[in-house]
């Protein structure tokens, strides 16, 4: 439900309304932020798709559990390599652009892991599709920036955060049931198709705020006086152009100096949320790779068991992710400091994610499930590090500090699998893989406490 209309007394630069025949804010947000969610949704099954197909494929392809791992990981080599000029990228061409064209080339990489028939052909395809996701969720966080005022954006970034975790759990049955009917295949085409589709439905339905025929003058005012960059990061980023080109810096039209990304990397800010990002994530990574293997091998589970329990970690992930952007917004209305009202939910849901080390000691498929449900909720609710990055980004860098923020965090997403394969490989359990998770997921919440410091823009 939108927060009532604003007033001069609670929204700083907004007149206050008449009290009779004042414009009624209209909700265009809303339709932005649904089309990010529904991006979303189809960017996590595009990406863990694989981890779906992985038990039936390594037996059709001949890969071990190391090599698999591998595999898992490709995808975010290329990611993190990308971020940076994804984040320069996305400056330079605007949300628009950027979305249309990565939804477009990363759902065509999806479609072709279908027709592989090599090791090598399934890791170039996955090489293919994390670079062109990499732009995917600094786009998010810029667009969160623009539309949403900063009271609302935590709740913003929740919702489009939930589609990583409800496409899997609502969709998980039915491509454990076309894998099984079709084969591995089979998943990558329909999923591969869908996301193109959805490209270009982006391309036609997404307009920057002063650009969108649904949003009246109420609701910009209300955007812009929350601290919404409708406005401001337009004003910044020119002033900030005006000034490179006064000075005659190299690449004052877009380019990107490493020296900038060093001081970025410098404050103790965005270095803590980094490293809590990459905690948070190597929970997130588990999950989307290795956890349907893990039921398969670990659990002796059956191909409709699987469908079955699967739904609960995701469905308890999304209630999560929910819980946190919606319990850090309303602190934050309640006068709550930015301190507070951000990091508590993150800090109080990697400790409790490190729980999921408890399901080497139990017996019970039913007591794992449990287990694991618990740990991933914990997870979505530590799942607002996109929030802070819109919090502390210098005015005009929000691209650029995104693409740093996510190719710190996503590191995860090369470790973590690797890490997992070679346990597995060794050991032939998951015991001491989940130990590793689960004490990573204690280190994030240190980060958080110890290291981030006070949520304030920084300044360069």
């Amino acid at each position: 439900m939108a927060p009532p209309v604003s007033t001069g007394r609670d929204a700083p630069g907004v007149a206050a309304a008449p009290a009779q025949g004042a414009l009624r804010r209209t909700k265009a947000r809303y339709r932005i932020l649904g089309l990010l969610a529904v991006g979303t949704m189809i960017n996590y099954l595009d990406r863990t798709v694989l981890g779906i197909a992985a038990p039936q494929l390594t037996k059709e392809l001949g890969i071990n559990a190391a090599l698999m791992g591998l595999v898992f990981s490709a995808f975010s080599w290329s990611y993190v390599v990308a971020q940076i000029p994804g984040g320069v990228f996305l400056d330079r061409f605007g949300s628009k652009l950027t979305y249309f064209l990565s939804m477009t080339l990363w759902s065509l990489c999806t479609l072709v892991q279908g027709f592989v028939g090599s090791v090598g052909a399934l890791f170039a395809c996955r090489l293919g599709l994390g670079a062109a996701e990499s732009p995917c969720f600094p786009t998010n966080s810029r667009v969160v920036a623009t539309w949403f005022p900063q009271h609302e954006r935590a709740f913003a970034t929740g919702t489009y955060t939930v589609g990583e975790y409800i496409g899997l759990a609502f969709f998980s049955p039915f491509l454990f049931a076309l894998m099984g009917a079709y084969g591995w295949r089979s998943l990558f085409y329909v999923v591969g198709g869908v996301g193109i589709v959805f490209g270009f439905v982006w391309w036609a339905f997404y307009r920057e705020p002063h650009d969108h025929p649904a949003a009246n003058r109420a609701e910009l005012d209300y955007i812009e006086a929350g601290g919404g960059l409708a406005r401001q990061e337009h004003k910044a980023e020119a002033a900030t152009q005006e000034g490179k080109e006064a000075k005659g810096v190299k690449g004052a039209k877009g380019g990107f100096d490493w020296r900038m990304a060093g001081k970025l990397l410098r404050k103790r800010q965005l270095a803590g949320i980094c490293l809590g990002q990459f905690a948070g994530n190597s929970t997130l990574v588990f999950f989307l790779t290795w956890f349907p293997t893990y039921l398969a091998t670990e659990r002796h589970m059956g191909w409709l068991k699987i469908g079955f329990f699967a739904i609960m970690p995701f469905i308890a992930a999304s209630v999560g992710v929910m819980f946190g952007g919606t319990f850090s917004d309303w602190m934050l209305r309640r006068g709550v400091s930015a301190n507070v009202a951000r990091k508590l939910p993150i800090i109080a849901g990697l400790l409790l994610a490190s729980s999921i080390i408890l399901a080497n000691f139990v017996e019970s498929n039913v007591a794992v499930i449990a287990i694991l449900s618990v740990a991933f909720f914990a997870q979505g609710m530590a799942a607002l590090g996109w929030t802070l990055v819109s919090d502390i980004a210098p005015a005009g860098m929000l691209g650029l500090t995104g693409g740093i923020f996510n190719l710190a965090a996503n590191l995860a997403g090369i470790i973590t699998p690797l890490v997992v394969g070679m346990i597995v490989g060794a050991t032939g359990s998951f015991v001491w893989a989940l130990a590793f998770i689960g004490t990573i997921a204690l280190v994030g919440a240190a980060s958080y406490i110890f290291v981030v410091g006070d949520i304030k823009r920084i300044e360069l």
